[in-house]
């Protein structure tokens, strides 16, 4: 029987944190807070090379074989003994054979004697260094070339310099790459053994949501948070429960909130969540499961629940998101993505900010983190200048498509001048 600690409350990780104020609370603190809320799927299971992508290795991939298995030439050139090389002088030596790229050259090579070699073959037997074919001239059986164009061991690559028979060529939490998919096929490995997927469920409340097809009515507007919340989590390879539109009514959203504890291992909700709002969402939230109401110091954003709802001896992590289009795409990136890779069982680092020179000069009051929607251009000096997208409202989505990445300015930043630094995260790969 294998034991499962039980995880903390939120009570006890809210006292662990130093100065953790749900109604005032720091961006940069979230993510530690979320860190302890999730804890990684423990089930896994076996996968084929081409199913592997983007998934996140359950155990350490050790290498069966050599990287590369032999020394080989990095080049189309001639392979000698380096030894042969004089200093200041040039060197002559004889071709005797031609060594191609998929079998061994058998045949000796003596003093003086060289052979000519495909990038990629089997370095014959003796010789250790290769000549690229563009630096020599060829008379007859002759070879020569000016002296000290090449050293001793250059353009050999040798046996294992990659990997060796027998290290870890992938580490277990690493999530797998398309480098990391040719690496797997080049030991020969025809799969691997990954974490299962995660499964999240997310759904939109309010009376005034319209799903697509309705028709329009006077104080409702289409919901756009399914969508945008269906490709981020789309771009995260994970298994996506869309549970739609939720009215906003005691049994629908009980209903809802129970059916996705007990399918999914993370429930997303857009709305509903806000400090002054009076409404159902956060009673349902309060009434199944551990959760907190956070008014975090940040723009957009804010409002934010987190917690877990149990049902049928399944626990699931809570992301309440706010309503507003851009707020949900911020709190996603900044927050939610943290959290799911851990859940996932990734190992991966916290994103690293670009640093970009502000086109513009930026207000801000120090007291709170701000996410604005930026444009990264390189300029012809090579550095990155940023420019925002224009309106930066919280609803006002077309500005995340035009823009790239978003501009952070942390919690104790006052105002930007024009040419001031800024970090970025950027968009690639998230969204």
């Amino acid at each position: 029987m294998t034991y499962k600690p039980t995880p903390p409350s939120l009570d006890e990780i809210a006292a662990a944190l130093q100065g953790y104020d749900p109604k005032a609370l720091r961006a940069d603190t979230v993510n530690a807070f979320l860190a302890k809320l999730v804890s990684p799927v423990q089930a896994s299971e076996d996968v084929g090379v081409f199913d592997a992508l983007d998934r996140v290795l359950a155990e350490d991939v050790i290498s069966p074989i050599s990287v590369p298995p032999h020394d080989n030439s990095a080049m189309d050139g001639f392979a000698f003994r380096g030894s042969e090389l004089k200093a200041g002088q040039s060197t002559s030596l004889r071709v005797v054979g031609t060594a191609y790229a998929g079998k061994a050259y058998a045949e000796p090579v003596g003093a003086g004697e060289c052979v000519k070699i495909m990038t990629g073959a089997v370095m014959p037997e003796g010789l250790d260094t290769v000549i690229p074919v563009e630096f020599t001239q060829i008379e007859g059986e002759v070879l020569s070339f000016a002296a000290d164009v090449v050293r001793q061991g250059d353009n050999r690559r040798c046996l294992g310099e990659d990997l060796m028979a027998g290290q870890p060529a992938l580490r277990k939490g690493d999530r797998i790459g398309p480098a990391a998919l040719g690496l797997i096929a080049s030991l020969g490995l025809p799969g691997v053994k990954v974490w299962r997927k995660v499964k999240v469920a997310y759904f939109s409340t309010g009376d005034e949501i319209l799903s697509l097809g309705e028709a329009p009515r006077e104080g409702a507007v289409y919901d756009s948070n399914r969508y945008t919340v269906f490709g981020l989590l789309k771009r995260m390879n994970v298994d996506v429960l869309d549970m739609g539109v939720i009215a906003d009514e005691p049994k629908a959203l009980e209903a809802a909130f129970r059916s996705a504890a007990a399918n999914a291992d993370a429930i997303i909700t857009s709305g509903g969540v806000s400090m002054g709002e009076a409404d159902y969402t956060k009673a349902m939230m309060k009434k199944l499961g551990d959760v907190a109401f956070w008014r975090i110091a940040m723009r957009p954003g804010r409002p934010m629940a987190v917690g877990r709802l149990e049902e049928n001896g399944r626990s699931a992590a809570l992301f309440g998101l706010p309503g507003n289009p851009v707020a949900v795409m911020v709190t996603f990136l900044a927050f939610v993505r943290p959290a799911l890779l851990k859940l996932m069982g990734s190992e991966a680092p916290a994103p690293v900010y670009l640093k970009a020179r502000s086109a513009e000069a930026l207000r801000k009051k120090p007291g709170r983190t701000e996410y604005q929607r930026g444009v990264v251009t390189r300029e012809p000096d090579g550095g990155l200048t940023v420019r925002i997208t224009g309106n930066q409202g919280s609803g006002v989505l077309r500005s995340m498509v035009e823009a790239n990445g978003l501009i952070v300015l942390h919690h104790d930043q006052g105002n930007i001048v024009a040419g001031g630094e800024v970090d970025v995260m950027m968009f690639d790969g998230a969204i």
